[in-house]
C-alpha cells in the first residue's frame, strides 16, 4: 500500500514538473496596437509604462530593416513606438529590437503605381459623391466608408486598452473592409477611374482603377507578410515573451493571421493587460 502511494506521489510530482516545464517554454506573443504620433491619450511614456508591465524579451517594430544598424540599434528615434522601445532597451539592455515590416513598403507602393493613385482615387470619388454623380448603390458604399471612420475617431481618443480589444479590432476590420473591398466596386465600375492616369517612376502609365486595386491587394499582402515575419522571428526565439508594436488599424489582421499560424505550436497570444 505504501509502495503504491509513493508511486502515485512520484507520478503527480513528475506530471506537475512536466506541466511547469511546458508552461515555461511557451512562447508568448502580445500584439499592441499603437498610434504612431503622440496625442493627449497616447504617447511614448504611456507605451513605455505598458512595456514595463509586460517585460518583453523581444520587441518587434513596424519598420524596414534599413532603419536599423547591423547590430539592430535604431538609426532614428522619433515615433511613439521607437521612443518607448529605445527607452526600454536602454533600461533593460538584454532586450532585443527587431523589424517585422514588409521590406521596402513605401518604395514598393510608389514603383507599382499604388501611390499617388490611392489618394487621387479617393478624392475623385469624394468629388463625384458631393456632386451627386454616383449611383445610389455607389453612394451608399462611399457613405458607409465615411461613416466607418467616425467610431474609430472615438476609439482613438480612449486609453490604449480601449482599442486593444475585440471591439476595437472589429471596428477597424469593418472600416478596412469598405476601403479595400467595397470602394473597388465603385472604381472598377466607372470609366472615370479607367481614363485617368498617373506615371510610375519607370515611365509607364497606370490608371486610377488599376492603381487603387493594387493598393487594395497590397493591404492583404503586407499584413500577411508581417504576420509571417513575426512567426519566423518567434520560431527563432522559443520560450520568449514577444511584444509586437503595430498601428492599431493593422492589429485585427495580424492577430487573425497569427491565430491561424500558431495552431499546433507552443505559442500563445495574449493581451498586454492580461499579465
Amino acid at each position: 500500500m505504501k509502495t503504491n502511494l509513493l508511486a502515485l506521489q512520484l507520478l503527480i510530482t513528475f506530471s506537475s514538473c512536466k506541466t511547469e516545464k511546458k508552461a515555461e517554454s511557451e512562447t508568448e506573443i502580445i500584439v499592441i496596437g499603437t498610434q504612431h504620433k503622440p496625442v493627449p491619450n497616447f504617447n511614448s511614456d504611456i507605451l513605455f509604462d505598458i512595456l514595463e508591465e509586460v517585460k518583453p524579451d523581444l520587441i518587434l517594430l513596424e519598420l524596414d530593416s534599413i532603419k536599423f544598424t547591423p547590430d539592430f540599434k535604431l538609426k532614428e528615434v522619433k515615433e511613439n513606438e521607437l521612443l518607448a522601445s529605445e527607452k526600454y532597451r536602454l533600461k533593460y539592455p538584454t532586450t532585443k529590437l527587431r523589424p517585422f515590416e514588409f521590406e521596402g513598403r513605401n518604395q514598393y507602393r510608389i514603383d507599382k503605381g499604388m501611390r499617388p493613385t490611392d489618394g487621387l482615387t479617393l478624392k475623385l470619388i469624394d468629388s463625384l459623391y458631393k456632386a451627386d454623380l454616383l449611383t445610389a448603390s455607389e453612394a451608399e458604399i462611399f457613405k458607409a466608408y465615411q461613416d466607418a471612420l467616425e467610431p474609430l475617431k472615438v476609439l482613438a481618443s480612449n486609453s490604449p486598452k480601449g482599442w486593444n480589444n475585440s471591439k476595437g479590432d472589429s471596428l477597424c476590420e469593418h472600416r478596412q473592409f469598405y476601403q479595400y473591398q467595397m470602394i473597388p466596386k465603385i472604381t472598377n465600375a466607372r470609366e472615370e477611374f479607367a481614363n485617368r492616369f498617373v506615371t510610375k517612376p519607370n515611365g509607364e502609365k497606370i490608371s486610377f482603377r488599376n492603381g487603387y486595386q493594387l493598393w487594395a491587394n497590397f493591404w492583404d499582402l503586407r499584413n500577411r507578410t508581417m504576420a509571417k515575419n513575426i512567426m519566423t522571428i518567434s520560431e527563432k526565439n522559443k520560450g520568449k515573451r514577444i511584444v509586437v508594436l503595430c498601428g492599431f488599424m493593422h492589429r485585427y489582421y495580424i492577430l487573425s493571421e497569427l491565430k491561424r499560424r500558431i495552431k499546433d505550436k507552443n505559442i500563445v497570444l495574449k493581451e498586454y493587460y492580461e499579465n
